[in-house]
């Protein structure tokens, strides 16, 4: 499965590389003139998507948010939202507004939130998302480590976890292959992103990861999926 990434800010969908969020421009996509999320919610929907990533980047950097919007894409398209939750409350809320939760280690406090999370909430509407960035855990737990995660997850079992390599996003430069291989054996369905190149989704899926994250090479039209 292709899941499609819209970042939205101010309103409206952005892009940019490497996670340097202050450098974002509204989005130019092929399926839609205007960087409108609603709008282009609705041309992916045409093209046959089932799924959408949106990562609120309001709500991320506590400046605002854009739930609105992602409630009225929720209604188009099943919604994967990154919205910076990392607590039981935060996450509650967020399951108001999508069908998914996304929450990302580099919002999270410690893994014992996590847990708290899985135990208290519906896990099949929560997505862990491993956020890595010149090859670390991104994380405001500077001690959580990958030993730590491969521990968590074997113990909890996510239904999906989403592998990011922030530092790839908006580059094409491929998949982190690498991480890929550390987490595979672990029961859970692996969503990966960062990077992607059209010559590459063969061999992930030969990889046992049925499910990418696509954003910029989607909508710049350097991958097609006509």
């Amino acid at each position: 499965m292709i899941i499609p990434v819209l970042d939205l800010k101010d309103k409206v969908a952005v892009s940019g590389k490497s996670g340097k969020r202050d450098t974002y421009q509204p989005l130019k996509s092929v399926f839609q003139g205007s960087p409108e999320p609603v709008k282009i919610a609705k041309k992916l929907l045409n093209h046959g998507f089932k799924r959408i990533y949106i990562a609120d980047l309001d709500s991320i950097e506590r400046t605002g948010s854009n739930l609105e919007l992602v409630s009225e894409i929720n209604q188009l398209l099943p919604v994967m939202l990154d919205c910076g939750a990392n607590d039981i409350n935060s996450v509650r809320a967020a399951l108001n507004y999508a069908h998914d939760v996304i929450v990302g280690t580099e919002t999270l406090r410690g893994l014992a939130d996590l847990s708290q999370i899985f135990r208290t909430l519906d896990s099949n509407r929560i997505i862990l998302s491993v956020d890595v960035k010149d090859g670390k855990i991104l994380s405001k737990a500077a001690s959580m480590s990958f030993e730590d995660l491969f521990n968590w997850i074997g113990k909890f079992q996510p239904k999906e976890t989403i592998l990011l390599d922030i530092s790839r996003v908006g580059t094409s430069t491929g998949i982190n292959k690498d991480l890929i291989l550390e987490f595979i054996e672990l029961k859970t369905s692996l969503i990966v992103g960062g990077g992607l190149q059209g010559s590459e989704i063969p061999v992930i899926h030969d990889m046992g990861v049925d499910k990418i994250l696509v954003g910029s090479a989607l909508h710049n039209g350097k991958i097609r999926f006509d």
